[in-house]
């Protein structure tokens, strides 16, 4: 079994790096057939990303039942005009990264009384192509978490992106900002960091969720 196979090489390589606070790794099934999805489940994999909350919903809303303890995430951008279908299956969002889709998404989940936790999106490598909070933003935000923190939409954590050259003296610069950033004015948070290409360097520098997709499915095949 081809994906057990590699999920289980990522585990342990980023156990090997972090044996203790050992990272969760989400095994991120965008684009994948549900051959696939079939296959990671019967080997025992529990915790999977979708970056399209419709995709999401029609892999895994009928699993459920076969299995309970399945953590499904939410790792695309959060636009408003979708969260009243990401609230539900979704136990956590990594991507809110503006105040207009935190204040929405917080203003749903009280309403309809549905836990969610999110996380903080920042773009740190400043680049146009990638959504999330500038640096001073987030800060401003940060000093005042408890107004965006209610029973139903926790905050829980920090989420970025390397930069797209994939250079990873510039992947590692950001990552280590990030886990700066998180010390400094919200050391109870967690961070969210790196992907196929830059898992490694997210290990070392402090992420405690790994978003790993081709790596562990193989390239994506849905269009």
């Amino acid at each position: 079994m081809l994906v057990k196979e590699n999920y289980q090489t990522i585990f342990e390589q980023i156990k090997k790096l972090r044996p203790e606070n050992t990272p969760k790794l989400i095994a991120v099934s965008k684009k994948q057939p549900q051959l696939k999805i079939k296959e990671a489940l019967e080997s025992g994999i529990r915790v999977f990303g979708e970056n399209q909350i419709k995709e999401g919903i029609e892999k895994f809303q009928s699993q459920i039942l076969n299995y309970p303890d399945l953590e499904i995430h939410h790792i695309g951008p959060v636009q408003t005009g979708t969260i009243r279908k990401l609230l539900g299956l979704f136990a956590f969002t990594h991507g809110v990264g503006s105040e207009n889709a935190l204040n929405e998404l917080i203003k749903q989940a009280n309403n309809r009384k549905v836990k969610i936790k999110y996380f903080l999106q920042v773009n740190l490598s400043l680049e146009d192509t990638k959504s999330g909070f500038e640096k001073e933003t987030l800060l401003s935000i940060l000093k005042n978490i408890s107004k965006y923190d209610s029973e139903f939409a926790e905050f829980h954590g920090l989420m970025t992106m390397g930069p797209s050259s994939g250079e990873p003296k510039l992947t590692r610069q950001v990552f280590k900002e990030l886990n700066q950033i998180r010390n400094n004015f919200s050391p109870l948070a967690k961070l969210s960091m790196g992907m196929s290409g830059d898992y490694l360097i997210a290990a070392e520098e402090g992420s405690d969720y790994i978003r790993v997709g081709s790596a562990i499915f193989g390239e994506r095949i849905i269009q």
